[in-house]
C-alpha cells in the first residue's frame, strides 16, 4: 500500500506508535548527561523514568516508526510489504515537534525512534539523521534518544547518527544465516554484523581519543564475559578493540584533536544532498569518521555513549536456547554490545515458513532467555555451562540459575563461611551484592541462616544448596527430583502469570487513552 500523505499528525501517531510495539526498547539507560543552559532535557539517569508496562517494555521514550512503509518483505512482520495495513510516515519536524510536547507534558523522557525501509536504507536513514539534527539543534533537545540504525545505509549516515543519540542498534532478528535465507529475503547477516561491528570500533576508539581506557571503558556484561569471575580466566574476544597507544593508527583515525568535539547543525533542504558529511574520515580500518558538520563546532559530543545493543525475535525460527545464547554471547564478546534483547515471536501473518498462527506466544521462553542473558552479565556464567548440545533448551518452569544448580548438584551444598565469592554467587537465591555482603561479614564472625536473610538472599531457593557451619536450614535430601518439584511449585503462579501476560498478546501504553485524551 502507499503512504496516506492526508492523515493528521494524530492519525500517524496512533499508526505509527502501534506498529513499534514489536521493538524491544526498555533501554533508558547507560548515558548521564546532565542539563545544559538553553536545551531542553538530560539524560542523567534520574531524569529517564523508569516504568515498565505489563509485559515488562519500557513505557518512558516516546516510541515510534518514521514510517511503516517497507520495501522488505520480511514474512514475520505485519509492516512488511505483502501485508495489506494503513501506510503513514512523519515528516522530521512532525517527530521533533511530537518529542517536544510529549516531554513538556511530563509523558516522555526521551525519544526511540525505528522506520521500515523507505524507498531504499540511505533515504530512510537520510530522513532519520535529518530529524535527529533538527532535534538537537533547531529545538535543542538534550533529552535521551535511541535510534534504529538501517542495514544497508551509507556509513556517513550512521556515523552521523551515532554522534547525535545516545543508543543505536541494529536488529540481528534471527541468529543464522539460515533462518534469515527463510523469512527475511532482503538481508543477511553481513550487512547487519558490519555496522555493527564499526560501530564497537568507533566507540573503542572514541574513548581512547578521549583519554579513556577501551576496555576499562566497556559495559558491564562484555566485562565479565571478558574476564570470567569463575574460571578465573581471560576468554578470547575476537574483535574485541585493541589497546593503542596515543598518536597510533586507531587514534588518527578520529584525531585527537578534535575527536570528542562536536557540534549540532540544522541541515536544510532535507539533507538532499548530505553536505554536511562530505567531508566525512572512512580510515582503511572502517572506523567511523566524525562529520565535518560536526567537527566545526566546540560542544563536545561522544559516539553512541549508551553503547549499541540489538533484538533477536525467539520462536519465529527452530533455534534452541543454546544457540541463541551462544549467539547472545558471541555479540557481546566481539561487538561490544550493551544489550541484546530477546523478543518473543507473535505470531501476526500466515505463511508455511511461519509457525502457525495459534502457536502461543513463548513469552515464558522469552523470560527465561532474559535471566540467562542477565547470568552471562553479572554471574561470570558461559553459555555452554548453561546448556549443551545434549541438553540445549532450559527448563521453562525453572529460572535459568537453579536450572545450572539442579544439574550440578555435586557441587552443593556450599558452605557460606568457607567457599570463595565465585562459587557463593552461583547459588540460586544470592545475588553479586549479597554475594558480596557474605565475604565482607564472615571475616568479623560465622554467618548462620538468619544473618543471610537480613542480606538479602532469598532463602527460599538457596536453603537447598547451601550449609551455615555444616547444617542445612531443613532436613531436605539433595536430589534432583525433590528439588526440582518443590521449586517449581513455589514459582508456579508467577510463570503462570508470565506465560499468560495481557492475554498471550502484546501491548504497549497508549499515549491517548491512559491520560485520558480521547479521539
Amino acid at each position: 500500500m502507499e503512504i496516506v500523505s492526508e492523515l493528521s499528525l494524530q492519525e500517524k501517531l496512533h499508526i505509527l506508535a502501534d506498529a513499534a510495539k514489536y521493538d524491544v526498547a526498555c533501554t533508558s539507560s547507560g548515558v548521564d548527561r546532565k542539563g545544559k543552559q538553553g536545551y531542553l532535557g538530560n539524560s542523567a539517569a534520574a531524569g529517564i523514568c523508569h516504568s515498565f508496562s505489563s509485559d515488562g517494555r519500557c513505557i518512558s521514550l516516546l516510541k515510534i516508526l518514521f514510517t511503516n512503509h517497507c520495501e522488505y518483505d520480511c514474512k514475520y512482520c505485519q509492516n512488511r510489504a505483502s501485508n495489506d495495513v494503513a501506510r503513514a510516515a512523519f515528516t522530521p519536524r512532525e517527530v521533533c515537534e511530537l518529542t517536544i510536547e510529549f516531554y513538556k507534558r511530563n509523558y516522555i523522557e526521551g525519544l526511540f525512534l525505528s522506520s521500515g525501509v523507505w524507498k531504499n536504507p540511505a533515504y530512510t536513514m537520510e530522513r532519520i539523521c535529518e530529524t535527529l539534527f533538527l532535534l538537537r539543534g533547531e529545538y535543542r533537545f538534550n533529552g535521551y534518544i535511541h535510534v534504529k540504525a538501517i542495514p544497508g545505509a551509507p556509513d556517513d549516515l550512521l556515523a552521523a547518527a551515532g554522534y547525535l543519540a545516545d543508543r543505536m542498534s541494529v536488529n540481528l532478528e534471527l541468529p543464522t544465516e539460515e533462518g534469515m535465507r527463510r523469512l527475511t529475503p532482503n538481508k543477511n547477516h553481513r550487512m547487519i554484523l558490519q555496522p555493527m561491528r564499526k560501530t564497537a570500533q568507533t566507540i573503542a576508539e572514541h574513548r581512547l581519543a578521549i583519554g579513556k581506557d577501551a576496555l576499562l571503558e566497556r559495559s558491564a556484561g562484555s566485562r565479565y564475559l571478558a574476564d570470567s569471575i569463575f574460571s578465573g580466566r581471560q576468554i578470547e574476544t575476537r574483535g574485541s578493540a585493541q589497546r593503542t597507544e596515543p598518536g597510533g593508527p586507531g587514534t588518527a583515525a578520529l584525531g585527537m584533536s578534535d575527536a570528542g568535539t562536536a557540534g549540532l547543525a540544522t541541515i536544510s533542504s532535507g539533507m538532499k544532498k548530505r553536505a554536511a558529511f562530505h567531508e566525512m574520515d572512512m580510515p582503511a580500518d572502517g572506523v567511523y569518521g566524525l562529520p565535518a558538520a560536526l567537527r566545526r563546532r566546540d560542544l563536545h559530543r561522544p559516539f553512541v555513549p549508551a553503547g549499541q545493543s540489538t533484538q533477536m525475535i525467539i520462536g519465529a525460527t527452530p533455534e534452541t536456547d543454546y544457540h541463541l545464547l551462544k549467539t547472545t554471547q558471541h555479540l557481546y564478546q566481539d561487538y561490544d554490545l550493551k544489550r541484546v534483547f530477546f523478543s518473543a515471536y507473535v505470531p501476526l501473518n500466515e505463511d508455511a515458513a511461519l509457525p502457525s498462527p495459534d502457536t502461543p506466544v513463548p513469552l515464558l521462553r522469552e523470560h527465561r532467555l532474559y535471566q540467562a542473558d542477565w547470568l552471562l552479565r553479572f554471574y561470570g556464567f558461559r553459555a555452554d555451562e548453561l546448556l549443551s548440545e545434549e541438553r540445549p533448551n532450559f527448563h521453562e518452569q525453572l529460572d535459568p540459575k537453579c536450572d545450572w544448580a539442579l544439574r550440578h548438584l555435586e557441587l552443593f551444598p556450599v558452605e557460606v563461611n568457607r567457599a570463595d565469592y565465585a562459587m557463593i554467587l552461583r547459588v540460586p537465591g544470592v545475588g553479586p551484592k549479597s554475594a558480596m555482603r557474605i565475604v565482607q561479614a564472615r571475616r568479623h564472625g560465622t554467618l548462620d541462616f538468619e544473618h543471610l536473610k537480613k542480606m538479602g538472599v532469598v532463602l527460599k531457593r538457596a536453603h537447598y544448596f547451601i550449609t551455615c557451619s555444616g547444617k542445612m536450614m531443613y532436613r531436605t535430601p539433595v536430589e534432583e527430583g525433590y528439588i526440582t518439584r518443590q521449586l517449581i511449585g513455589m514459582d508456579e503462579r508467577q510463570n503462570w502469570q508470565i506465560a499468560h501476560r495481557d492475554g498471550g498478546k502484546y501491548r504497549q501504553m497508549s499515549l491517548f487513552a491512559d491520560f485520558g485524551i480521547h479521539t
